[in-house]
């Protein structure tokens, strides 16, 4: 029968091994990089990603279509032409990003209290002379008791953020929810210099908001994922290296 100790040291040891050969792999793929650029991502359907997920909201009852008799319109066509904007699964429209954020947040806390408590043994059922025989000779009965506590706690925080991001990207149409809603998702990959700049866009539309040059601005995009980001040698070089942030999750102090 393994001991507790035995198995709680084999499973430390295939978490070590684990990370140790998933870090292993990164620095391969790193090392057959070394002299040229990093290579961009292939294009890809993005329903089929490990990671994807339908989106499922919340949708009204859908409506029993109508057809009227005699009648060459169909009830809620929008428009006499057909709309070019993008409207089914597969179109594609262009998203605007223009984030300009600056925010600035100072917190400063003070708190200071002293307490203070003393108290005698005048009368102690007549005993009250025997404690100089029993405890020490330095206690007075009259003061038998004395307490005092002061606690000081400062804290003062300070935050200041600017963040600046001006991009357009074409996004496609992945799925069409039962309320007309459209689900996005854009990618865009710039290879410059050894390093590579990705910005990703996935969030919910309502086609009423797409412009007739089919554009919409990413504040009218809800639950918007927007992510800007790289890879490349100046990524390695903001980055912390991955023993330093193993180090700082798991160091407890």
């Amino acid at each position: 029968m393994t001991s507790p100790t035995l198995a709680q040291t084999a499973r430390i040891a295939g978490l070590t091994a684990l990370m140790l050969s998933t870090a292993a792999c990164n620095t391969l793929s790193r090392l057959s990089e070394v002299g040229s650029q990093p290579s961009l991502a292939e294009i890809e359907n993005p329903t089929q990603q490990a990671n994807y997920k339908p989106v499922s909201l919340p949708m009204p009852q859908p409506e029993i279509a109508r057809h009227n008799s005699n009648s060459l319109w169909r009830p809620g066509a929008r428009a006499f032409f057909k709309d070019q904007r993008a409207a089914k699964v597969g179109d594609i429209l262009t998203v605007t990003v223009s984030i300009a954020d600056s925010v600035t947040t100072q917190n400063k806390t003070e708190l200071n209290r002293t307490a203070g408590e003393n108290a005698g043994l005048d009368q102690f059922l007549g005993y009250q002379n025997a404690l100089g025989r029993i405890l020490p000779e330095s206690i007075t009965p009259a003061s038998a008791i004395d307490f005092d506590s002061q606690h000081v706690s400062n804290g003062e925080g300070k935050i200041t953020r600017n963040e600046t991001v001006s991009v357009q990207l074409a996004a496609i149409v992945t799925q069409v929810l039962p309320n007309g809603n459209l689900v996005v998702h854009g990618r865009q990959e710039v290879g410059l210099n050894y390093d590579v700049r990705e910005i990703i866009v996935d969030g919910v539309i309502r086609p009423e908001d797409i412009t007739a040059s089919n554009q919409i601005s990413h504040d009218k995009i809800a639950e918007a994922r927007i992510r800007y980001g790289g890879r490349g040698q100046i990524m390695d070089l903001q980055s912390p290296r991955w023993g330093q942030q193993i180090y700082d999750i798991i160091f407890p102090f």
